[in-house]
């Protein structure tokens, strides 16, 4: 038997595990959707943006397994990702009597698979869906793990479900006509996996930025590959974040808040992460878990990435207030992830004045 020309992590949630493909050329082979739930009807959510690029490519790798294939196409981008374009969804289920064994694939972004995956969870109370990310962003964070969610305008993913997909297919082919901005942001959440569980990484990441901004397949596969293997590890531990899988969410308090002050889709979610990462470092510096240089070498690795290193001015006092609507704020108190190392995290509470201090020192 021939080896598979792709990598595979596998996620083991027992009776919800699943595999994660990632390789060159996936996104139009018809094997890589072979086994999943049987049912006769497919639904292809994609917006705008991809799907002229790559929907008739998925469709035709998927026509010899279903009978009928739909699609339903949103408008691009975080400031759609709401109760209006989830019901699109919903609309595109119904108007075609899809059934409960109806499979939803998401091709996009983070807030294509985000919503996607929300819909499948709640249309007739759960129906399989599938993965299959167009940006680096989604390739390494968003696709794997369950969390799926739509906005509201007082914070970010807070309307959601954990709901698994039944498999995630990562073809790095796609990355090659993403804007560089996108690519820049997918690279934050790459550098993440570092700080919060691997130096080695963030070693490799730090030596081989080049690459990865130049799109080299080779780099691209090693670190879709191993930032998936720490989220898979991560995320078997504690699906439902109740514990340790929190510090995957390293700059993202910060860069919540960001985003929700700003306007979603001002910033892209990245860029406001790798800013996000750069206060946090901070205040880890600031409560005497790390030293100056630490955080010094972290905001560098952000810098050359092509990341924001400096907030917008909102003003300290409106941070901490968009910052209580975090997820991981418990009681009002806001719960950080912070580093005591490069390679460990902890989440912990701060001291509002120390927050603000970092805040004012790290924006405007």
């Amino acid at each position: 038997m021939t080896a598979p020309d792709f990598d595979k992590v596998a996620i083991e949630l027992g009776d919800r595990s699943y595999d994660l493909l990632i390789g060159s050329g996936l996104l139009g082979r018809t094997d890589c959707y072979a086994g999943l739930p049987a049912g006769s009807d497919a639904l292809i959510v994609t917006n705008t943006t991809v799907a002229p690029l790559y929907a008739l490519a998925l469709h035709k790798a998927l026509k010899p397994l279903y009978r009928h294939i739909h699609q339903v196409e949103l408008p691009d981008g975080e400031a759609h990702k709401d109760w209006i374009t989830l019901n699109r969804i919903f609309d595109a289920l119904l108007s075609s009597t899809c059934d409960r064994h109806t499979t939803l694939f998401a091709l996009g972004g983070g807030v294509v698979g985000d919503m996607t995956g929300f819909a499948a969870a709640c249309y007739m109370r759960g129906v399989p869906f599938v993965q299959v990310p167009t940006t680096l962003l989604a390739q390494v964070d968003s696709s794997v793990g369950g969390k799926t969610a739509i906005n509201h305008p007082l914070g970010k993913n807070m309307i959601g479900a954990f709901h698994q997909p039944a498999r995630v297919v990562a073809d790095i082919d796609v990355l090659q006509t993403l804007p560089a901005r996108e690519v820049v942001a997918g690279l934050a959440e790459v550098i993440k996996y570092g700080p919060i569980a691997d130096r080695a990484f963030l070693d490799w990441i730090d030596e081989n930025l080049s690459a990865l901004l130049a799109r080299d397949p080779a780099a691209l596969v090693h670190a879709v590959k191993r930032s998936c293997e720490i989220k898979a590890r991560i995320v078997a531990e504690d699906e439902r974040e109740s514990g340790l899988r929190a510090i995957l969410n390293f700059g993202h308090t910060f860069g919540h808040a960001i985003e929700a002050g700003l306007g979603y889709g001002e910033w892209l979610h990245g860029e406001a992460v790798g800013c996000g990462m750069v206060m946090a470092a901070q205040l880890s510096h600031r409560l005497g878990l790390i030293d100056g240089d630490a955080a010094a070498r972290l905001r560098g690795i952000i810098g050359r990435a092509g990341l924001p290193v400096r907030g917008p001015a909102l003003g300290a006092q409106r941070y901490l207030e968009l910052m209580r609507h975090d997820k991981k704020a418990e009681g009002g108190e806001i719960r950080f992830v912070l580093i005591d190392s490069l390679g460990h995290a902890v989440v912990r509470p701060a001291p509002d004045s120390l927050v603000q201090e970092v805040v004012l020192d790290c924006s405007g």
